[in-house]
């Protein structure tokens, strides 16, 4: 049913462009005997608009994975590096936040680790939408930054690197069958900045399923419950991220294909100094205003990635 329930949607709003595109086709004809610069001016950014729709339906139709329809977990880990790791993966989850602003997805910052001094040690947000794991799968992976220090007083060049994970949200009734017997529930107090409740009442939770030894340990929501909720939902979709690895390593050891195993390759460059450029090193698709990349303007890498696994 939910499948199906996907399918009418991708069909109606199809339906429905094909019908502004029509409507659209006739006002041009008829404006065209017209001598009237602001009906041509409004058309042309109707036009623009209606393009617009039709580039990221299009760029839909690269989605062939059983979870590119579902929402999506995103984490981003600091690396080796103390401050400038941290403020490197701040950076990035704003950059991921503003991208689900862009599109109007929903957000919901799970868990935040802060840095001992700027920045975040890790994160982890649901993105809520249609086809966002689709579009986010490929920021899976280790990120690269190079630029001058602003927490170096001879402001000396620096290479930072942040883990970025993307995991399908996974449906519990669906996807996952877990015996409650496997978890272990572990609560602590919060660390990091979070107010007086926050510090001194054991809110936070850690839950291990034992027969993976997979952890998921959420700190930042209000209450004990809520965190153990979230917690679940991040194990949850660890899970179904693990069997779907194993699914995929079984199918390459058929085709003799070799497994990367450790903590990814590193799959994009974000380079403010000496020049200005961020490079996705899988499709050499690059861009020279990193600005608007770091602002959320994620779409090109995205789509080139999305065509890139089309053609393997």
């Amino acid at each position: 049913m939910r499948q199906l329930a996907v399918k009418k949607n991708l069909v109606d709003v199809w339906r429905e462009l094909e019908k502004k595109a029509g409507d659209l086709q006739d006002m041009i004809v008829l404006a065209m005997g017209e001598d009237d610069s602001s009906l041509k001016e409004e058309l042309q950014m109707e036009l623009r608009k209606l393009s617009s729709q039709f580039e990221r339906l299009e760029s839909q139709q690269l989605f062939v994975g059983d979870y590119d329809p579902r929402n999506a977990m995103l984490a981003v880990h600091a690396g080796a590096g103390g401050t400038e790791s941290q403020d490197w993966a701040d950076m990035l989850l704003r950059m991921y936040l503003r991208w689900a602003e862009r599109h109007g997805y929903g957000t919901d910052v799970l868990d935040v680790s802060p840095g001992e001094e700027a920045g975040i040690k890790s994160a982890m947000v649901e993105i809520k939408g249609s086809y966002v794991y689709g579009y986010l799968k490929g920021e899976h992976g280790v990120h690269r930054l190079v630029r001058l220090s602003p927490f170096d007083s001879d402001h000396a060049r620096h290479t930072s690197f942040v883990l970025v994970e993307v995991l399908p949200e996974a449906e519990e009734a669906v996807d996952i069958k877990i015996d409650p017997e496997d978890l272990k529930v572990d609560t602590f107090r919060a660390s990091g900045p979070g107010g007086q409740h926050m510090q001194k009442t054991s809110s936070a939770v850690r839950i291990t399923h034992v027969p993976t030894g997979l952890v998921a340990t959420c700190q930042g929501q209000r209450s004990q419950h809520q965190n153990k909720e979230a917690a679940l939902k991040i194990l949850y979709s660890r899970l179904l991220e693990l069997d779907h690895k194993k699914k995929k390593e079984e199918t390459a050891k058929i085709k003799g294909e070799r497994i990367v195993a450790g903590w990814g390759n590193q799959i994009r460059s974000y380079v403010l100094h000496p020049y200005k450029m961020v490079k996705d090193l899988r499709t050499d698709h690059e861009v020279h205003d990193p600005e608007a990349v770091l602002d959320g303007d994620l779409d090109g890498f995205i789509t080139a990635y999305l065509r890139c696994q089309i053609g393997k």
